[in-house]
C-alpha cells in the first residue's frame, strides 16, 4: 500500500528532501489537488527547517490515503529518481496522475509500435533514409558490456541492468543483438571487426553499435586495465577504431547506411560518490587516389566516414552517473524516450529529447549532459519500429 510506503520511508525523506524537491512536490500536488492551497502554506511557512517541511509534507499526504500517496511517489521518481531509488520505493511503473492542463511527457516501458501510414508516408521522402520492410527485418546491432573486471574495485555494478535494458529496446527496434559481455581492449576491438563481416549487414538498412564500460577521454577500458600498468600498455580500446571498422574501407556493406554509436563511459577522471560512476581487403580505393590516371575500371572515390552519428554520455573531461542497482541515467532515459517516441520521430530529434532529460534533472548536485559527436547523416533515419 502506498501509505504504508510513505511510512516506511518517512525517516529517510526527511533526512534526504531538500528545499527545492520539497517545493516541486508542493506545487505538483496541488495541481493534482491531493493539497489545497493553505495546506501548502501551512508546511512552507508554519515550518522553519528544511526537515520539519519534509517531515510536515510526507505526514499530510500520507494521512490522506493510497491515492494521495501514490501520487507523491509517482512525482518523486518523476522529480528526484535517486533519491526514489534510495529510498527503496516501489520499483513497479508509478500510477500516472491525473489529467492536468498542460501534462508531462509520460515515458513508457515497452516500444510504441508505428503506424503503417506514417511509414508509408515517409517511403519516399527523398530527406529520408530508405526503410523497406525486407531491409528492416535485416537490421543487427552490436552490444558490448562491461561488468566485471580484473581489479573488482572497478566493476560496474548495476551495468547488468543496462546491459538487459538496451538489449530490449534493440531487440524491440527490430535488430537482432550480437552480444558480448566483459571483454578486454583487443576482444573488443576483435568484436567490431567480426560484426563488420556479418552477412546481414549487405541486407540491413542501418546498424547499431552499443559500448559500455569505464572510459577515458577517446578510449573504453577493457576488463584488464590496472591503474599500476604504463599508458602504452593498459587494457584500453580507442574509440576511433569503431569508425575505421565501420567504415568504407573495411566494411562497404554499410555504405550509405546509418550507423549508430552510443558509448555509456566517463571521458574523464574518476571521483568518490554516492552515486558511482563510470571512469575510467579494402574494397573502395583511398581517398588520395591520383585521379587523372584512374581508368574507367569500376573504381570509384566514397567519403572516408559519412551516414554516422555518435551518442556519448557525456561532454569532454566529464564523469557519467550510474545507479548499483538501476543502472546509468544514459541508458535509462534513452529506452524511455525510444520506448516512447522512436514511432514518430528521427534519430537527431530522439537523441536531442534525451539531452533535454538530463537538462531537466532535478538533482541539484548531478550534472551530466550527453553530447552528439561525428555526425554525419546527410538525411532522417526513423526506426519505425514494430512494422
Amino acid at each position: 500500500m502506498a501509505g504504508q510506503e510513505l511510512a516506511n520511508v518517512r525517516i529517510k525523506f526527511v533526512e534526504k528532501a531538500n528545499k527545492v524537491l520539497i517545493n516541486q512536490l508542493l506545487d505538483n500536488l496541488l495541481q493534482d489537488g491531493v493539497l489545497n492551497e493553505g495546506e501548502r502554506e501551512s508546511v512552507l511557512e508554519e515550518n522553519r527547517t528544511t526537515a520539519n517541511k519534509a517531515r510536515s509534507l510526507i505526514d499530510m499526504v500520507r494521512k490522506k490515503g493510497d491515492d494521495a500517496s501514490r501520487r507523491m511517489i509517482t512525482h518523486l521518481h518523476s522529480r528526484n529518481i535517486f533519491l526514489y531509488y534510495e529510498l527503496g520505493l516501489s520499483s513497479d511503473q508509478p500510477a500516472q496522475p491525473a489529467a492536468e492542463p498542460e501534462t508531462e511527457q509520460q515515458w513508457s516501458t515497452t516500444v510504441i509500435r508505428t503506424s503503417e501510414a506514417f511509414w508509408r508516408e515517409k517511403l519516399n521522402d527523398r530527406d529520408i533514409y530508405p526503410a523497406a520492410k525486407p531491409s528492416m527485418s535485416n537490421r543487427v546491432a552490436l552490444l558490448i558490456t562491461n561488468i566485471k573486471f580484473t581489479d573488482e574495485t572497478l566493476n560496474r555494478n548495476g551495468a547488468e541492468k543496462d546491459e538487459a535494458n538496451m538489449e530490449k529496446l534493440l531487440t524491440a527496434l527490430g535488430y537482432e543483438v550480437v552480444k558480448h559481455t566483459n571483454l578486454t581492449g583487443k576482444a573488443i576491438d576483435d568484436a567490431l571487426n567480426e560484426f563488420s563481416k556479418h552477412p546481414k549487414l549487405k541486407e540491413t538498412d542501418s546498424v547499431l553499435v552499443v559500448i559500455m564500460s569505464h572510459g577515458k577521454p577517446e578510449a573504453v577500458l577493457g576488463v584488464d586495465w590496472k591503474k599500476e600498468i604504463s599508458d602504452n600498455e593498459r587494457d584500453e580500446f580507442p574509440i576511433n577504431n569503431i569508425y575505421n571498422h565501420l567504415g568504407p574501407q573495411k566494411c562497404p556493406a554499410l555504405l550509405n547506411k546509418p550507423k549508430i554509436i552510443m558509448i555509456q563511459a566517463c571521458r574523464g577522471e574518476e571521483e568518490g560518490s554516492v552515486l558511482v560512476r563510470d571512469g575510467a581487403n579494402a574494397a573502395f580505393v583511398s581517398d588520395n587516389a591520383d585521379e587523372e590516371n584512374m581508368e574507367d575500371d569500376g573504381l570509384r572515390s566514397v567519403h572516408k566516414e559519412k551516414d554516422l552519428i555518435s551518442f556519448l554520455s557525456c561532454t569532454p573531461d566529464t564523469v557519467s552517473y550510474r545507479h548499483p542497482v538501476h543502472g546509468s541515467l544514459f541508458i535509462q532515459y534513452i529506452a524511455e524516450v525510444f520506448n516512447t517516441l522512436a514511432h514518430k520521430y528521427d534519430i537527431e530529434e530522439l537523441f536531442r529529447k534525451v539531452m533535454l532529460r538530463f537538462e531537466e534533472f532535478p538533482h541539484q548536485n548531478i550534472r551530466q549532459m550527453p553530447t552528439k559527436d561525428r555526425c554525419t547523416l546527410t538525411k532522417r533515419f526513423y526506426f519505425f519500429p514494430g512494422l
